[in-house]
């Protein structure tokens, strides 16, 4: 017991602090706090080796005793063999043709609990298989525990989002190490007229105890389609923590993530300021938990090493788990707020030396470092450059299936992304995002994600120039793809009433256009921006005057701020000064 202890804790402090591959962030958005009435969540799948592809499965129906290969999302590793269902539906990146949307983030938790040796079914798989495979919210939550329980689980710690058109749901889950099979979690309904989020750090404390109404346990999963069902948990998620030694108390008092994934300083930095920022673009008196994500986590007793966490020990100074908005969020917010990079605050990345003299809000790896044995750490910020896609997705009960669900989604830094309407049902990706056009290690000329991380890069080397030409450019296509959106559901819905199949065909053909156009307006981009600021140089093309056979474009040359001049002078002293100037 006392060497699970030791590694439990400093398994806590890695998983926030050094290992930043799996960082992603989920935004909830529920019907009732929606300006359109329409159910959202947000995903930034983050990682510096994945590739930015939109993945696709088509609707299929397979014999009896089919069985399906699982191969590890992150790694590509063969895990094994799983039955397969009779029946799959349509899957366009993370949403399926019955609206049903699937997000994540990786909290990693207890090291005691992150391996299991023989599972089949990890994290990523649970989100595509479960897409595949459900038709609502609670019937994913069903079938992705059930895996596990069947399966065992082959992956940390983790988060989910899990939206339909009617509502959504965090499911929090954690594997049980090894020597036991599957997985303790709670999923949890996020109260209508709420917002919710959740970014690698496990965010759900006490929850109410089954009581056959409100609250059930997973002995009683199928009762999970009762209407007024908004907690369930494993039946063992509490026993087995305390058959474990990771907790002590009353059973009213356990709390997932104190037990399972306790906040530490990077859980809350790096991490928890994620969910603040939105939170605090649509609410007032978040103020208030600055300190907590600041890294100042209290705590009204500390826990003793090698003992069990009691309710004592809890941090006492969290942010709740959902929050009720003042303001209702349109799909536009939710693209703005993917973009934060902690602007408005006291950590904002770009007011520092540290961003160089073009106020860039960016720091590359690692996440911490060392100066003189101190440790300091840059600010993990919602946007950043190791994106590998990400998206919005609307779920619409007011239209039906085929037509209702869209998933905006673009490639890389969602700063400079352009969310693309893709919407659920079509049946052929555009070519420019499709999987197999181009690899993690293999340029490709007509690959959106590398033309999007060309444009980008390139932004990052004087970011308060170029970025705002990027902004432009971005908002003009979001903006009309967002304007279009009534006329092409409208279109859609004629064409469904006669006939199907062209109603999924019209909206396929859209959908392409759509990332089509993205493509060639980026590859456009590109070619002017570097044009234009080759060189450190800032170049405008001028009209050829009557009589000239060419003329030179206007040419600017900034250099740096003041500020940043003030700095290369306190560094350097005198060395730099010209003879005879100044005093």
């Amino acid at each position: 017991m006392k060497k699970l202890f030791s590694v439990v804790f400093a398994m806590i402090l890695f998983v926030f602090i050094s290992n930043d591959t799996s960082a992603c962030t989920n935004y909830l958005i529920t019907k009732g706090a929606s300006t359109d009435g329409s159910v959202m969540i947000s995903y930034a799948a983050d990682a510096h080796v994945l590739y930015g592809e939109l993945y696709h499965w088509p609707a299929a129906k397979w014999p009896a005793g089919t069985m399906m290969d699982v191969y590890e999302w992150d790694t590509g590793k063969f895990l094994g063999q799983i039955e397969q269902a009779p029946e799959t539906y349509n899957v366009v990146g993370n949403m399926n043709e019955h609206q049903v949307a699937i997000g994540e983030t990786t909290y990693g938790g207890l090291s005691a609990l992150g391996s299991q040796p023989g599972a089949i079914v990890d994290y990523g798989s649970l989100i595509y298989i479960g897409l595949q495979r459900s038709k609502t919210a609670r019937e994913a939550i069903k079938i992705m525990t059930q895996l596990v329980e069947k399966y065992g689980y082959a992956s940390s710690g983790e988060s989910f989002s899990i939206a339909d058109e009617n509502e959504v749901w965090i499911l929090e889950l954690i594997g049980k190490g090894e020597g036991e099979k599957g997985a303790v979690w709670v999923a949890m309904k996020i109260p209508d007229g709420y917002v919710s989020g959740h970014a690698n750090q496990a965010r759900i404390t006490t929850f109410p105890l089954a009581n056959n109404k409100s609250s059930i346990t997973s002995e009683n999963i199928d009762m999970i389609f009762n209407e007024g069902v908004e907690v369930v948990y494993s039946q063992d998620v509490i026993s087995f923590a305390k058959e474990k030694g990771f907790y002590k108390g009353p059973d009213k008092k356990f709390s997932f993530s104190d037990v399972y994934a306790p906040v530490s300083f990077g859980g809350a930095r790096f991490c928890e300021i994620r969910v603040w920022t939105m939170f605090n673009d649509v609410s007032d008196g978040m103020d208030k938990y600055w300190n907590y994500v600041k890294g100042e986590i209290t705590h009204k007793k500390a826990h003793v090493k090698d003992t069990p966490i009691t309710p004592d020990n809890y941090a006492s100074n969290r942010m709740p788990l959902w929050i009720k908005p003042e303001k209702k969020v349109s799909v536009h917010d939710m693209m703005m707020f993917m973009r934060d990079h902690l602007e408005g605050t006291e950590l904002d990345m770009s007011k520092d030396f540290g961003a160089g003299p073009y106020g860039a809000p960016y720091r590359w790896r690692p996440l911490t470092w060392e100066v003189d044995g101190v440790a300091y750490c840059n600010e993990r910020a919602t946007a950043t450059q190791q994106t590998g896609f990400s998206f919005i997705s609307q779920s619409r009960s007011y239209l039906p299936d085929g037509v209702g669900g869209i998933i905006w989604w673009g490639v890389d830094d969602a700063s400079g992304t352009v969310y693309m309407p893709m919407y659920s049902s079509i049946t052929k990706i555009p070519h420019n995002f499709a999987v197999g056009n181009g690899g993690m290690m293999e340029y490709s000329e007509t690959s959106g994600f590398w033309i999007f991380n060309e444009v980008q890069n390139y932004a990052y080397t004087r970011y308060n120039l170029i970025h705002p030409e990027i902004a432009k450019v971005q908002g003009k296509l979001e903006k009309e793809f967002i304007k279009l959106t009534p006329a092409i559901d409208a279109g859609a819905m004629a064409l469904m009433e006669n006939d199907r199949e062209y109603a999924i065909e019209y909206l396929t053909n859209y959908s392409n256009s759509a990332a089509e156009k993205t493509f060639k307006t980026w590859k456009g981009l590109y070619k002017y921006l570097f044009l234009k600021y080759m060189d450190g140089n800032i170049k405008t093309a001028t009209e050829v005057p009557e009589g000239y056979k060419y003329y030179n474009p206007e040419l600017k040359q900034p250099g740096y701020s003041p500020e940043f001049y003030r700095e290369i002078v306190k560094e350097t002293g005198d060395k730099l000064k010209v003879i005879g100037s100044g005093h």
